[in-house]
């Protein structure tokens, strides 16, 4: 009998063994391997673009800051163009006092530069804007040339979610791409129509990306990228959410919206 309990324990060690093998297995060969590879790559991924992601502001000496923080941007084509929103420029600076529209630099609070920029074109239809700086050109991000990526796919984007708050510290938030759907805002009545939503109505509206990511105001501007080559596909836009009565810091929403990159391409084309 006690022979019996002896082998009895030693089959169900053996059986417990291979079970947990094989759920182990199934585990891995479960994932996907589109989202195995981004796992794998994304690091590598984020520390090769960064240096490409600034911050947009403008700088006044005789203010305090000095340097106003209004978005997010990143280095495109010979290292001397910068891509965001159009909204992130500012509509008035102050020229009497020498104001300067530029990019935001550096690694935290104690190590912020500016480096003054000139707008060279403005997309306001798809919200986009595109710098030029001088001197010195900075790594730059390849755009993606085949528009090819569909709902489901993973990406990720890199910006500046709260400004200089926290210092001016790039972080990368994952996205899956939700849905492919259209730039306009349906009024829930007739009272809530304006003359811009009369307009936007009016024209055809163009495809944007729908994310399941959270972006905050100040990654308006940031690059979304595919995880694993680092292409950019589009440039994060929070506009479409405004009037959504909540807060963005306090309670932001767990969707995010990005313009595609064919529109950056039409637009650097038209640039000088």
């Amino acid at each position: 009998m006690a022979t019996q309990l002896i082998s009895i324990r030693k089959c169900l060690r053996r059986c417990s063994s291979t079970l947990l093998l094989s759920f182990a297995g199934l585990g891995a060969a479960a994932l996907p391997a589109s989202a195995a590879s981004a796992a794998d790559t994304l690091p590598a991924t984020v520390a090769r673009i960064k240096p490409s992601v600034v911050g947009i502001g403008t700088q006044l000496k005789t203010r305090q800051p000095a340097v106003v923080f209004t978005g997010t941007g990143f280095v495109v084509g010979d290292g001397l163009s910068i891509i965001t929103n159009a909204h992130v420029i500012p509509e008035r600076m102050d020229s009497a006092r020498m104001e300067e529209l530029g990019i935001v630099v550096g690694n935290g609070v104690e190590t912020i530069g500016f480096r003054a920029a000139r707008l060279v074109g403005l997309d306001r239809e798809h919200d986009l804007a595109h710098l030029r700086l001088s001197g010195a050109a900075l790594p730059a991000m390849v755009l993606d040339g085949d528009d090819t990526v569909s709902e489901g796919q993973l990406l990720a984007f890199t910006g500046y979610p709260l400004g200089m708050r926290l210092g001016l510290h790039a972080a990368t938030h994952r996205a899956t791409l939700a849905a492919i759907t259209p730039a306009v805002r349906p009024s829930l009545n007739s009272r809530q129509l304006d003359a811009r939503a009369i307009s936007q109505l009016q024209r055809n509206p163009f495809g944007i990306f729908q994310l399941d990511g959270t972006a905050y105001p100040g990654n308006s501007g940031s690059p979304l990228y595919d995880p694993d080559k680092g292409a950019v596909v589009g440039v994060i836009n929070m506009v479409y959410l405004k009037g959504l009565k909540e807060s963005a810091v306090s309670d932001p929403s767990g969707i995010t919206y990005a313009i595609p990159v064919r529109y950056v391409r039409e637009l650097l084309q038209r640039s000088p």
